[in-house]
Order: structure tokens, then C-alpha cells, then sequence
């Protein structure tokens, strides 16, 4: 058998939906669609409060001042090897790496907002924050898997 031939071919994905707290239940039926028996289970539930709380973050923090918030844009790809969203948004721009310090240093654990990021960090092997050339922001969350031995 050929090495290409044991893994299925990357999967791609795209979905776009309002800047709405509901439509985090389409966001998650959307995303359960998507999952592959090739992915641990705890690797999928960890991706997937990622994708929540990041998707919660765009709502309402990104959108959240704007009465004419535009859709917020949600990519997945699956390889052999990751699994990876990009969450696309229209607010303004901030600085991912100095917002986790300010975090980390001011640590509360009886607080009751402002884990998210931290949380994405944890479950993260890379998460990155970019102002795109459209004048949007991508949050970009990316973890890499391992498979079970193919028999």
C-alpha cells in the first residue's frame, strides 16, 4: 500500500454566521459534523471549547460595540497531522501576546470573564492573532494530533 493512500485527504471546511450569542449552537452543530474517527475524542472536545470560546471572544469583544456587526467567518482544516480553525472577525485589532501577559500576571481564580484566551493557550500548540490585509483579524488555533496504528 502506498503512504498516501492510508490517510484520507485533508478536509476543509468554511462557515459564516452572524455576530449573534445564539449562533454558537449552529457554530457547534456545524463543527459535529466535521468530526473524524482519527482524532482522539479528548483532542476533539478540547478543539472544540476552543473554537467556543474563541467564537464567543468575536462576538463579544471584536463585535460586540457595533450595531451593524458584519458575519464572523470560521475556517477548519483537518490534515493527518492537525487540526486547525481560523476565526475571522471585523473589530478592532489587539495584541494577542501582550493581552495573555497582562493575564497571566493578573491571575484571579475567582474571576468570572477573561480565561478564554488562557484557556485557548493551554489547549493550543499554536495560537496566533492577525490583522489581515481586508482590514479583519484572524484568530488562528492549531493542534496537532496523534493517531491510532492503522491495521
Amino acid at each position: 500500500m502506498e503512504e498516501s493512500s492510508k490517510f484520507p485527504p485533508p478536509q476543509y471546511s468554511s462557515l459564516r454566521v452572524s455576530t449573534d450569542r445564539n449562533s454558537l449552537i449552529r457554530v457547534l452543530e456545524w463543527f459535529d459534523c466535521l468530526e473524524s474517527d482519527i482524532v482522539p475524542q479528548l483532542v476533539w472536545l478540547q478543539f472544540k471549547t476552543a473554537l467556543a470560546e474563541g467564537f464567543m471572544n468575536a462576538v463579544l469583544h471584536a463585535h460586540g460595540d457595533r450595531k451593524d456587526a458584519p458575519e464572523i467567518e470560521i475556517e477548519f482544516e483537518q490534515t493527518p497531522t492537525y487540526l486547525k480553525l481560523r476565526i475571522i472577525d471585523c473589530g478592532s485589532p489587539f495584541d494577542l501576546d501582550d493581552k495573555l501577559t497582562t493575564l497571566h500576571e493578573a491571575d484571579d481564580l475567582h474571576a468570572t470573564s477573561g480565561r478564554g484566551l488562557k484557556l485557548m493557550q493551554c489547549i493550543a500548540d499554536r495560537l496566533t492573532y492577525e490583522r489581515l490585509d481586508s482590514d479583519r483579524n484572524c484568530l488562528s488555533i492549531l493542534k496537532y494530533y496523534e493517531r491510532e496504528p492503522l491495521v
